[in-house]
Order: C-alpha cells, then structure tokens, then sequence
C-alpha cells in the first residue's frame, strides 16, 4: 500500500492545534524526512482558542523544527494577517471583526465562522503566494465516522488510510516530551477548538464554564452586540454563565454537533 503521508504535489497540512493533527503532521515529517518544499503546513487562530492550544503549536515548531505558518482572519483587505505565538489574537479579536463585518452571529445552520476563519483564510494566504492548486490534508482519524461521512472529495486524510484511532494518537502522546496539556476525556478534548463554541454540547459548555467563567464573558458580549443568541435552542451565554454559577443543572443530555475545525 502507498504511503498516505507521502506528499506528491502542493499539499496544505491544515494544523488544528490538537493531538490528533500534530499526530498526523509527525507522521508525514516522518514520511517525507521533514517537510517538503510544496507543502504549507498552517495553523488558523480564530482568538478563542484556549492558551494550551497556542503554546502546543509553538511547541511542535521547536520540537520538530517544521515551519508553522500561522494565519488570523482580517475584515479588511487581503483579509488574512500572519502572525506568530507572540502576535497572535488570544482575546477573540479575529472572530469578533467577522461578526461585526457580517453582523449577523454565526449557528448551526449558518456555520460561517469555520468557511472565513480557516478555509478561506487558508485560501487567500496560498493565493497570495502564488498557489491556487493544491490539496489539503486534515487531521481526521478512521474512528471519527461522523466527520468522515461529512468530508468533500479533494480532502485527504491519511490517518484513515492509515486506519489510525484515538488509542493510537494518544499512545504516542504518552511517549512524547511535551503534550497538548488538556484534559481528555471519553475521546473528547473539551478545551480544543474555539473554547465555547456553540457546537459543543450544552452540558460540555456549561462544565467548561463552570471550569473558567471568564471564559463566558466574550461570548457573551457578542451576542450582546448583536441582539441574539448562537443558538435558538438553549439559552444565551449570560443565562449559562448565571446557571454555572449557581452550579445548577440546565439541559437533558445532549450531543455536540461534529465541526471541521479539527480536534
């Protein structure tokens, strides 16, 4: 069988900042004897992410001696900045200008934030370098079902031909030097991704509320700006920062809906 984490061709190495994508980004170090010169491998900071995110990606930089271009939205023309650990947002900012360009809260149904923080920040940073042609490799393992029955041709996603799972990724982990620093649990890194995003599970953002409640306090203020909530189906953000800190219970059980921003 061929190598799925041999790169032929242009290729982006789309860098979520979690376990599973840096996994998959030693994987084709290893493959390649280090990074091709066609290949980008970027990293998306939409400002939400959790502080254990951004010091992982610097982290896998040093340790892998792989250059990390790291991206953030901008409302204004190109509309895409790079940034670096030390410059980077960590206050929301890129993702508050999108909101307020569009003035309108993403949800659901009208998932923008993941189209204009990653992919097409993704594509007007290799446009501007002169790449339109490319192919773009996520961090998706053969256990998420969910997000591979999602998935668009043109997508590659070495760890499912490699038929990698969690238990895999988490075993090399436990052998590393350095790690993401969050916590897992039942396959899940709650803190990963935009800390609150309103695709988690409500029961999940109540808990990481009540964990950090400053945390509350962006979103918060977004839906304030705007007049209305991420969702239309639980309660504001204001309302779940009161309830956590109350420590009461709020909704039934129920699932977070799977995103591609990665892991």
């Amino acid at each position: 069988m061929q190598d799925p984490f041999k790169i032929d061709g242009p290729t982006c190495i789309s860098f979520s900042g979690g376990r599973t994508s840096a996994y998959m980004l030693w994987r084709v170090l290893e493959s390649n004897g280090g990074l091709p010169g066609d290949a980008r491998v970027l990293f998306c900071n939409t400002g939400k992410e959790h502080d254990a995110t951004l010091r992982f990606v610097r982290d896998c930089q040093r340790a892998w001696n792989v250059d990390i271009t790291w991206l953030e939205y901008r409302s204004d023309d190109p509309r895409f900045a790079v940034v670096n650990y030390d410059t980077a947002s960590k206050e929301g900012q890129p993702f508050a200008q999108l909101i307020s360009k569009r003035n309108y809260l993403p949800n659901p149904v009208a998932r923008f934030c993941t189209s204009e923080l990653k992919v097409l920040t993704i594509q007007r940073y290799l446009k501007s370098v002169g790449i339109d042609d490319f192919e773009t490799m996520l961090g998706i393992r053969a256990d998420e079902k969910r997000r591979v029955a999602k998935l668009r041709d043109g997508n590659l996603t070495p760890l499912v031909a490699a038929n990698v799972s969690q238990a895999d990724v988490q075993a090399f982990w436990r052998n590393q030097d350095f790690d993401l620093g969050l916590d897992h649990r039942n396959g899940v890194t709650s803190w990963g991704n935009c800390d609150l995003c309103f695709l988690k599970g409500p029961n999940q953002v109540l808990s990481l509320i009540r964990d950090q409640p400053e945390r509350a306090v962006w979103w918060a203020k977004q839906e304030e700006k705007i007049g209305g909530t991420f969702r239309s189906d639980r309660p504001a953000y204001s309302e779940m920062a009161k309830f956590a800190e109350r420590q009461q219970d709020m909704f039934a059980d129920q699932e977070g809906i799977p995103c591609f921003c990665g892991d």
